[in-house]
């Protein structure tokens, strides 16, 4: 065969010069920064260099701009709805029937408070030697017949006449403690020693000092010492008793004062706010005249108190607002009287008839209601040393008569 002539023709393949390009057979290329990249190569598509737009646009839609891992959103999904604020949720899951509970009992407690910030307070403390402090608890009860709270046509509607100033129509001890409870009735005309002003009626002591001096005048003259004073007048004495639906009186007879603006038959029967204020007041239809109607007025305010702590009162929401609101226009009392003292005394003014408690008048040695001076004393010893579980029938009567 004949030679080749160097660069005619196409280079043989084991041709050493050119192992370089070709390579050698069985032999691995050597590495050579410098080698040319083969043909074939430049044209395959470089992934790291260049990022397909297919695959860019289904990582946008498939990962929603957030990186991997993260939470995933279509452009079409809603945000979810924010929850409810946590103390709504809370009042939710408390059902219609716990919720309305707990709203009466919020009712409940909510409406004596209000009621306690209406109510007028007077400085009932005297001045002067007291006796000291004494076991159990002794409210003084005055119903004052001040018309000031009635408008000229209560007034005449309820017979009370103008006014006349500061005057008692009603006064009252109810002591509680380790034995029964002792409601005594003072009648207004008794006869006794007023500091200042000499012996005269026992209701002269409210019109010269108001509460301070009959507070003094009664602890002097009894040895007893007034713990908590409560008033109430005319005007809230009509109140309470509409406000419980009226209350149960039993005369004995039939009774017919136009004064009173009373006209009632004999027995037991339901009476409203006036025709129960006529017959706490009336006293020209019995022989023993103020006696008699100091034992009317114990049986009304009994009742009263009665109706007033009834399951009833607390169950009708009508009937618990309306007594809280008279209570709160009717009574006066002490500043040093709070109101926990005051709903004992309502508790306590619905156990002093029959078993629960005595009811008694002072005792008096004649109708012109003059005290006893033996009985007397010793009733009231048994007051001021809590012992009225050892009272004496001779001691404690309706009219303060003896048996």
């Amino acid at each position: 065969m004949a030679d080749r002539r160097k660069g005619s023709g196409p280079p043989e393949e084991g041709s050493p010069e050119y192992e370089w390009l070709y390579g050698s057979k069985g032999a691995a290329p050597a590495d050579d920064a410098t080698r040319v990249v083969p043909a074939q190569d430049q044209d395959r598509p470089d992934e790291t260099r260049v990022m397909p737009a297919a695959r860019r646009e289904s990582r946008q839609s498939g990962s929603g701009g957030r990186p991997p891992g993260g939470p995933t959103r279509t452009a079409s999904t809603a945000p979810p709805p924010r929850p409810a604020p946590r103390s709504r949720r809370r009042w939710l899951r408390l059902g219609p029937v716990k919720l309305l509970l707990l709203l009466w009992l919020v009712f409940m407690v909510a409406v004596p408070f209000w009621a306690w910030s209406k109510v007028t307070k007077v400085d009932a403390a005297p001045d002067g030697k007291r006796p000291d402090d004494q076991p159990g608890t002794t409210y003084l009860l005055v119903g004052s017949d001040s018309r000031d709270d009635l408008t000229p046509e209560e007034r005449k509607e309820l017979g009370t006449g103008g006014p006349v100033g500061q005057r008692t129509d009603t006064i009252m001890l109810l002591h509680t403690g380790s034995g029964p409870n002792l409601l005594m009735s003072i009648p207004r005309d008794s006869l006794v020693e007023v500091p200042g002003h000499g012996r005269t009626k026992i209701n002269a002591a409210f019109a010269y000092g108001g509460a301070p001096l009959l507070v003094r005048t009664i602890e002097q003259n009894t040895g007893i010492r007034i713990d908590d004073y409560v008033q109430i007048g005319f005007g809230g004495f009509v109140g309470m008793v509409d406000a419980v639906g009226g209350v149960e009186i039993c005369p004995k007879q039939a009774m017919n004062d136009p004064q009173a603006k009373l006209k009632i038959k004999a027995g037991c029967q339901e009476v409203d706010g006036k025709t129960a204020l006529g017959y706490a007041r009336s006293r020209k239809l019995s022989n023993l005249g103020d006696i008699d109607r100091a034992k009317n007025q114990r049986e009304v305010v009994s009742a009263v108190g009665d109706k007033a702590l009834s399951p009833w009162t607390f169950l009708n929401p009508v009937r618990y607002y309306g007594l809280s609101t008279a209570a709160a226009k009717s009574f006066v009392v002490g500043e040093d009287t709070g109101p926990i003292a005051l709903a004992k005394f309502a508790f306590a003014m619905t156990r002093v008839n029959g078993t629960d408690g005595l009811t008694c008048g002072v005792p008096i040695s004649d109708l012109a209601v003059t005290w006893d001076s033996e009985r007397a004393p010793r009733l009231f010893k048994h007051i001021a040393e809590d012992d009225t579980d050892g009272i004496p029938d001779q001691l404690c009567t309706p009219t303060g008569m003896p048996k």
